[in-house]
């Protein structure tokens, strides 16, 4: 079970780098004409083959805080999404970016997140659904909802947003912990809070996913192609190859395959090129151990 848990837990880290960097090419695009299989150079911005975009940095920036802080602190969080953001304000979504932009203008978070949705007259965009799988890591049972409600809320004031983000959270905690999916996946819609994420999560099945911005489409198309694949590659290229916003879906899709299938799972060929892999690996293996002490 201990070395179990780690694949798995590292499987979720590693796997949301995956999704994300395979999928970045094909972000904003209908879907492809042909099948995308492996790690690809270009997209929107000019990329090299496996580097991923702020999906990773922001989950990456959620890991190390909860290994420094020993588990969620606001402060510190906030702090490490901005700096990333400084880094490559370009790859980031409206609603954190605007977010962000009035952090550093001096309000705090939760304010500038509620001003934002009020302008912007919603704000139940991915960002903080892509981000949150290390909180899923780090944390087990009831407090799993708890907390992703509360990092969802640092920018996207939208409860279907927050919700979305538990559940996917619900389930990387439960898979990381040796839970079936099946069973994650119930535990997830048990402890849902909003109607309209249930329905539609808890029967998956009844619509095509649409890979889009919106967090309970995202969510949707990820959750879909995890359940209904065989194995981390299949649900992968499936996320991907929806075109759309197709690096957070391969990105919430990977960090759910990966928390199931384990880090042993994921190509050789996906993981030789991806950007940073061996310090995602030593995060991720740092959050492992941090959840356990």
């Amino acid at each position: 079970m201990f070395i179990s848990d780690l694949v798995r837990a590292s499987g979720a880290l590693l796997g949301l780098a995956i999704g994300d960097a395979m999928g970045a090419p094909l972000e904003g695009l209908p879907r492809p004409g042909r099948v995308v299989t492996g790690m690809e150079a270009g997209g929107r911005y000019p990329r090299a083959a496996g580097s991923y975009t702020d999906d990773t940095l922001q989950a990456a920036a959620v890991a190390e805080s909860l290994v420094v802080c020993r588990g969620y602190r606001a402060e510190d969080l906030i702090t490490r999404l901005i700096s990333g953001y400084r880094l490559h304000p370009e790859y980031y979504g409206p609603t954190s970016a605007a977010v962000f932009d009035r952090v550093m203008e001096g309000l705090t978070p939760y304010a500038a997140a509620a001003e934002v949705h009020a302008l912007n007259r919603g704000s139940r965009t991915n960002g903080s659904v892509m981000r949150g799988p290390p909180l899923g890591v780090y944390y087990a049972g009831p407090a799993v909802a708890g907390v992703s409600y509360c990092c969802s809320r640092l920018t996207h004031f939208d409860p279907v947003a927050a919700s979305c983000s538990a559940w996917l959270n619900q389930m990387v905690s439960d898979m990381c912990r040796g839970f079936s999916r099946e069973k994650a996946f119930f535990h997830a819609l048990r402890r849902c809070r909003e109607d309209e994420v249930a329905d539609l999560l808890g029967r998956y099945r009844r619509c095509d996913p649409v890979p889009g911005l919106d967090a309970l489409e995202c969510t949707h198309a990820a959750l879909t192609c995890f359940m209904e694949s065989r194995d981390f590659e299949a649900a992968v290229v499936h996320a991907v190859n929806l075109g759309g916003d197709a690096d957070t879906v391969g990105a919430c899709c990977g960090a759910l395959s990966g928390a199931y299938f384990g880090s042993g799972a994921i190509p050789v060929r996906w993981l030789a090129p991806l950007q940073d892999r061996e310090a995602l690996s030593e995060l991720a293996f740092r959050l492992w151990a941090a959840s356990r002490t």
